[in-house]
């Protein structure tokens, strides 16, 4: 018969295995710690770290796409060229159609002391545009800078070949290209229209690009050069022959600066205002030419391929600048005093070519 244990036996048997399960346990805290401190890991492990761990940033938001000429956003379009178009301005030809669409509009003297413009699209398409009348000497060296097409109706063959030898598409109506129509309510030769979409669809493989920036462009309006560096000012009042007294005047409501021709404000076929955001002022040499209009005028040319004095209006300022084309196919480039880049406000632009001799600029 077994001897029968005293319960100070028992009690001593109990607080020998609590102490066993204690060392056990300090053995297995011992290798845990050891293993951790030489780099080993555990599944808890693990799961504490990557419930702690920061998220890698989002990536940033794609940079906005912008129309080439106007530097408003775009998104995502389909590419199309520049199309040029040869607009008049005589009493005649106003008001016009599709004008205030362009987002480029050049304004220079043709014969008899009234002016032309070449209206320049990409961004808006008007469904009609006229009246369209005939190209002249210093039409290529404003349209070459954009690779598209020109349209217009009737010039000189030396003319429509400098055009062409600028590396634009030419699109004549005198020799039968698609688009052009003549309206019923004027006679002609001012009532020459179009429809521009039937002028892209013609463009050929190597005139099917969009087209490059024609001005430097300013992110926002508040970051133009007028803006920042210029001096206020509400109204313009410009003197390109003695027939033709363009006033730009600046409008907070409309935040553009809004056309006059002399003392009559100007609107398109629709009675809305002509307007633009920003006005660019070069003064140019203007010279004669051999050729004649049927008036028997000489025919004018403006010296583009040269550089002078300018005015930059944006945001109800002025602020005077330099500019310089140094060749057909190059842009004009703007620069103030400083000698940095004149940005222009995102939206469109009207330039003016006054002469230097007999042309005049006011500002007030």
């Amino acid at each position: 018969m077994a001897p029968r244990r005293s319960s100070a036996d028992a009690g001593r048997a109990t607080r020998r295995r609590a102490h066993r399960s204690l060392a056990a346990a300090l053995l297995v805290g011992v290798a845990l710690a050891g293993a951790a401190a030489c780099g080993g890991s555990t599944g808890t492990t693990a799961v504490a770290e990557s419930s702690t761990a920061t998220p890698p940033p989002p990536p940033p938001p794609p940079p906005p796409v912008l129309w080439p000429l106007t530097g408003l956003e775009s998104g995502p379009v389909d590419p199309r060229p520049a199309l040029a178009v040869k607009v008049e301005n005589s009493v005649s030809a106003r008001p016009q159609t599709g004008l205030g669409a362009a987002d480029l509009v050049w304004e220079q003297v043709v014969e008899g002391g009234i002016t032309r413009y070449v209206a320049v699209y990409h961004s808006n398409l008007p469904a009609r545009i006229g009246p369209i009348r005939s190209v002249r000497p210093m039409d290529a060296a404003i349209a070459a800078p954009l690779h598209g097409l020109f349209a217009f109706s009737g010039g000189l063959p030396g003319y429509v070949d400098a055009v062409a030898d600028a590396g634009m598409q030419v699109l004549s109506n005198d020799a039968g290209a698609g688009g052009f129509s003549r309206t019923t309510d004027r006679p002609a030769p001012h009532n020459v229209h179009a429809d521009p979409l039937l002028f892209l669809a013609q463009a050929d493989p190597a005139h099917r690009a969009a087209p490059p920036p024609q001005f430097d462009l300013a992110a926002t309006a508040d970051q133009a050069t007028a803006v920042t560096a210029g001096t206020p000012a509400t109204n313009l009042a410009l003197t390109l022959t003695g027939v033709s007294h363009p006033q730009w005047t600046w409008s907070p409501p409309d935040a553009r600066w809004l056309r006059s021709e002399g003392g009559t404000p100007a609107v398109e076929a629709d009675g809305a205002r002509l307007g633009a955001t920003n006005v660019v002022v070069l003064r140019v040499a203007v010279r004669p030419t051999a050729a004649r209009d049927p008036a028997g005028n000489a025919v004018p040319e403006t010296v583009l391929v040269a550089d002078g004095e300018a005015l930059v209006a944006t945001g109800g300022k002025t602020v005077a600048a330099t500019w310089v084309k140094t060749g057909v196919g190059e842009r004009v480039v703007l620069r103030g005093a400083d000698g940095n880049p004149v940005r222009l406000a995102p939206g469109n632009t009207w330039v003016e070519l006054v002469p230097d001799s007999g042309g005049a600029v006011a500002v007030s």
